[in-house]
């Protein structure tokens, strides 16, 4: 069983907190920022029908499997990536180098989402300085910005938006003795450390119970004046409806800032480019954290006969109502009410999306200081969420490997993130690193360990020890036919866009490798991230091998 140094085992303290915190790891950036710019740069409504096909015939039967297998793996006294694929995969160190995959995955997609992190954070404050203004609180973050964010026009919401994240040159954010974006970074960093320093069920969990209900609260209210807001201009294509439709609809048509047409997207273009079939699928990994280690190490802390099957089918549906319901109706309708129709163009960049495009439409929207605060301290709050359930794979590997404290293998894990989130906070020319960290390791490298996890769970831990882990403890009857869904359905699914996008594709991405030092230096940070946690790996099995088989780790439980 896993224990902590001081000999207690650690475990979540409820099977709601457990439920809240994986929804909370889901529920984040991905949701409110990611997908709506997903659903803008890939075709608008052509893009849900590869998303919702991924949803179905992968995310739901790979996150019932990753909650099962995370579980047995805690049982077996692993919590980390590495030592749960171990154990699945009967003590062999192959299987235990696939959890290095999921383990460095989310570590290092937490070095540049704490920055990101650290926008939302700048951003809330700098509104709810212009939200207490009239109460003679009056404040700004930034010299010659008055309080709250207001311009006059739409240069002015991307010239903030690129002096904050230092867009114009690499190291832009160092040239200043004290800059407004390098402390909140290390605000979030000191946050995230903090609360994972204290644990699952003190820290984690904790923050998660208290966090959930008020982003809960905060979309709710966003979306209600989203839903009744009127057409401020009275232009055709500027309705509520109009948004929807964009989102909604696989064809559709182009319009002008007039509402005149001028082209149209045709779903069958749309569905032909592997890429689009590459982003929904990655979207679906990305935003429900499925095989980028969460959930397998968050399942390892659920009691013994907890049930995986429930809790795996409750956080999907909380993450599929913040992404799909809150995060597409709170940004894309009010975008195209307030900008028109050619707002679409700035939907090509998320970070566009929610940080130069939505301030637009706060600063002409009535309240919208308060609106614009809400709206980014919701960002905030989810962030927070999904962040510190990144660095707790890590975490758990360097309690595992070197026998560190819990407090001891946070700070590590902590000290080693903010290295690779200072290689980001430097290279931000174009957000270059940060670009380059987010397609090879947000979009592909997933997918390909999503290939490799379900020959893990279906050829060598076998259909016998699944059906037999989501039986125990259930409170549902759990559907038998996961497995022949995941060999049959879910694996030549996966194999197909990975092929297809490689080839269409991978030829113009090693490319812009080739010809950019920044995603060199970035790919080769990756690298070394990447052999540090093999290396561990790699410690972990030899270390097992020299240990008496306590734990009976390739059994079967008995349903």
């Amino acid at each position: 069983m896993s224990r902590k140094s001081n000999g207690t085992r650690e475990n979540w303290g409820s099977q709601l907190g457990v439920i809240l915190a994986v929804s909370g790891s889901a529920v984040g950036l991905g949701n409110f920022l990611r997908f709506p710019g997903q659903v803008a740069n890939n075709g608008g409504g052509a893009f849900m029908i590869p998303y919702v096909v991924s949803l179905l015939i992968v995310a739901i039967p790979m996150a019932t499997a990753e909650w099962a297998l995370g579980r047995f793996g805690g049982r077996c006294g692993f919590h980390s990536p590495v030592g749960i694929y171990y154990s699945a995969g009967g003590r062999k160190a192959l299987w235990g180098a696939l959890g290095a995959l999921t383990t460095v995955a989310p570590f290092i997609i937490g070095m540049y989402y704490v920055f990101i992190e650290a926008w939302c954070l700048i951003y809330a404050l700098q509104y709810l300085g212009g939200v207490l203004a009239p109460l003679g609180l009056r404040f700004s973050l930034f010299q010659g910005v008055d309080a709250g964010l207001f311009f006059e026009d739409a240069a002015g919401y991307e010239n903030f938006f690129g002096a904050t994240v230092g867009i114009a040159k690499d190291g832009a954010l160092f040239t200043q003795a004290a800059s407004t974006t390098l402390l909140a970074t290390l605000a979030c960093v000191w946050i995230n450390f903090r609360l994972t320093y204290r644990g699952v069920s003190r820290g984690i969990e904790w923050f998660c119970k208290m966090a959930s209900p008020l982003i809960l609260v905060c979309a709710i209210a966003v979306i209600i004046r989203v839903i009744t807001l009127d057409n401020p201009s009275g232009i055709p294509g500027r309705s509520f409806l109009d948004g929807l439709g964009f989102m909604w609809n696989p064809s559709r048509n182009v319009l002008n800032e007039s509402g005149e047409v001028v082209d149209r997207i045709n779903v069958w273009t749309t569905l032909c480019d592997p890429g689009v079939w590459l982003a929904a699928t990655s979207q679906i990994f990305f935003s429900i954290s499925i095989c980028l280690g969460a959930v397998c190490t968050y399942a390892s802390y659920i009691q013994p006969r907890g049930d995986v099957a429930l809790s795996s089918l409750a956080s999907t549906a909380t993450n599929e109502l913040c992404e799909v319901a809150f995060g597409g109706l709170m940004s894309i309708p009010a975008a195209i009410m307030f900008l028109g129709p050619v707002a679409a163009g700035g939907f090509a960049s998320s970070f566009a999306l929610g940080f130069v495009v939505l301030p637009n439409v706060f600063g002409l929207m009535p309240l919208g200081q308060f609106w614009g605060f809400l709206f980014f301290f919701l960002l905030f709050l989810a962030a927070i969420t999904s962040s510190i359930s990144m660095l707790q794979p890590m975490v758990a590997l360097f309690q595992e490997t070197l026998s560190l404290t819990r407090e001891r293998s946070a700070l590590l894990s902590s000290g080693l993130n903010m290295l690779g989130t200072g290689v980001v906070c430097w290279f931000t020319f174009n957000l270059g690193a940060l670009d380059v960290f987010d397609f090879w390791v947000a979009n592909f490298l997933p997918l390909v360990a999503a290939i490799l996890q379900t020959i893990l769970i279906c050829f060598v831990w076998g259909s016998t020890s699944l059906r037999s882990e989501l039986a125990l403890g259930a409170r549902i009857k759990p559907p038998y036919f996961v497995v022949n869904i995941l060999k049959f359905v879910s694996f030549p699914y996966m194999l197909l866009v990975v092929l297809f996008w490689g080839w269409r594709n991978m030829g113009s991405r090693v490319q812009e490798v080739v010809d950019s030092r920044v995603a060199q230096a970035s790919l080769a940070f990756i690298g070394l991230s990447l052999v540090l946690t093999l290396a561990l790996a790699i410690v972990l099995s030899k270390r097992r091998q020299k240990t008496p088989d306590e734990n009976n780790e390739t059994a079967s439980p008995e349903p």
